[in-house]
């Protein structure tokens, strides 16, 4: 599992995950499809002048310019199967042409996530990562789960990532800022990463080479970005809709939490405001009750607490940032090339524990980068294998149906099984050609002894989390309660969450 990553092996990992995804198109598929296929039919049927003021239909689009263009390209073959396909208003109830189509553009745009991976393992600063680096990218249950059960397209986002990444580790800053800058302009939520890439960037690509040189590169650099933003957005202003846009983009009267609660930060701080809440009441304080509750399973429009102070979105903004500091002067005090991946995957970290109306689904935009140091180190290899488990556990609930969870369960167990095998077995190997010794640390990996007993209790939890939500709630609760086990999956799994957070934290401080 050790072995170097080659074209070849990569094609065949890459061709196994296909096989995967196309067993896996007539499974069940979320709302996001429907958006999706609206958003293809509204790129194509209409000009771009009415892209984000179309309001004929509840999916609206609102996901930047970029994105908007890449639906556009996604159409274009469209009518060659089935011209309502991408015709407004579309039908209600889509027939299998048109699911098999959409299936097929997700896999397709994986091909940008195939080649970033490819590159980023073949030569990382010249030393090749391991195959099983590779294959953890694109046999994430997680990413399988998400976009091609429930349906988005992160994987070709991520390859954006990615590649961004590569051209970072390579030296190639403008090329990595040009990259990232087109991210932005395909999907917002990245910006949470922008800090570190401009901080890195400023002081790696910037300073250091005198200041007309130095002066010189800023402003390439800027006009690049710039020039990118443009593209994406000057249309938009010309059409006088950059505010309409921009409302779409960040509708922050959604409120603090989804529906189904992110495994981060804000459920415990949810949860205390309801045991402090019941515990004044018993003790006679007359405690209002919101008339929104969190635990109704619906998008709100505010963030009711009973007891503790009203979060509003400058809070998070601000707390992601105190949570970030640490490590954006890391990036500014010693911009090294071999840490970018681990630094921006600590800001998506920080955007996903303390953000504001945050997705489950979030938790992509660190756990695919954090694969690909995973086997850095040993202490690298365990936190992820218990990241990558919380991180795709906390997804169950997406895919609630009794016809998925066979498949859901069968992914996860898969993986875990790969990564147990893969990481024991590589790391056992470097142990006796390094005279028992791993990264200089002395640690050494003991049989049945990869996880420890901490972490194999806390995955154990997760085993009897499922059994309660499975089994045992109906028993003792019937119908009540319904949003209990939710709750609880929410919970545990932001335990390790933000143990993830932790141990993110404290490696940057110590060791970048």
């Amino acid at each position: 599992m050790a072995a170097s990553t080659s074209p070849a092996t990569a094609a065949w990992a890459f061709a196994v995950a296909t096989c995967v995804k196309l067993l896996l198109v007539p499974t069940y598929r979320s709302t996001d499809f429907d958006v999706h296929r609206y958003w293809l039919a509204l790129t194509h049927a209409l000009p771009a002048r009415q892209w984000y003021t179309d309001a004929s239909s509840q999916w609206t689009l609102d996901y930047p310019p970029f994105f908007a263009y890449f639906s556009r390209l996604l159409a274009l073959p469209a009518p060659l199967v089935d011209a309502t396909l991408v015709s407004v208003p579309v039908p209600d109830s889509p027939p299998f042409a048109h699911l098999l189509y959409l299936r097929l553009t997700v896999a397709f745009s994986d091909l940008l996530l195939l080649g970033s991976v490819l590159l980023l393992a073949r030569d990382a600063r010249q030393r090749q990562r391991p195959f099983l680096a590779l294959a953890l990218v694109l046999w994430s249950p997680a990413l399988l789960a998400v976009d091609h059960i429930h349906f988005q397209y992160n994987g070709f986002l991520m390859g954006l990532l990615l590649l961004s990444l590569y051209f970072l580790e390579q030296g190639w800053d403008l090329a990595g800022g040009f990259v990232f800058a087109s991210l932005l302009c395909s999907k917002h939520l990245f910006l949470v990463a922008a800090p570190v890439y401009f901080l890195y960037l400023f002081r790696h690509y910037c300073c250091g080479r005198g200041v007309v040189k130095g002066l010189g590169r800023l402003v390439l650099m800027g006009a690049g970005v710039a020039a990118v933003f443009a593209a994406a957005f000057t249309p938009f202003v010309y059409y006088g809709q950059i505010q309409q846009l921009f409302n779409r983009l960040f509708p922050f009267g959604r409120g603090l939490c989804h529906a189904y609660w992110a495994p981060n930060f804000w459920v415990f701080y949810i949860i205390l405001d309801k045991v402090l809440a019941f515990l004044l009441r018993r003790l006679g304080f007359n405690i209002a009750i919101p008339e929104a509750s969190f635990t109704g399973g619906l998008v709100g429009d505010s963030s009711p607490f009973a007891v503790l102070p009203k979060v509003t979105p400058i809070t998070t903004f601000l707390l992601v940032l105190l949570a970030m500091t640490p490590c954006l002067v890391k990036a500014f005090s010693n911009p090294q090339p071999k840490h970018i991946i681990r630094w921006v995957s600590y800001a998506c970290t920080c955007g996903f524990m303390f953000g504001w109306h945050v997705h489950e689904k979030a938790s992509l935009h660190f756990t695919i980068p954090l694969a690909l140091i995973a086997m850095d180190s040993l202490n690298d290899a365990r936190h992820y294998f218990l990241l990558s488990i919380v991180s795709c556990y906390s997804l169950f609930p997406l895919l609630f149906e009794k016809q998925e969870y066979l498949i859901k369960v069968m992914l996860l167990l898969t993986y875990a099984a790969l990564m147990w095998v893969g990481f024991t077995s590589h790391f056992a190997a470097n142990s006796d050609q390094e005279g028992k010794k791993v990264n200089r640390s002395g640690s050494t990996v003991k049989k049945n002894g990869f996880i420890g007993w901490i972490g194999l209790s806390y995955l154990l939890g997760i085993a009897a989390i499922e059994l309660w939500s499975r089994v045992l709630h109906h028993h003792v609760f019937g119908d009540r309660l319904p949003f209990l086990p939710l709750i609880m999956v929410s919970f545990y799994c932001g335990v390790g969450m933000m143990y993830s957070w932790m141990w993110q934290l404290i490696y940057i401080v110590r060791h970048t």
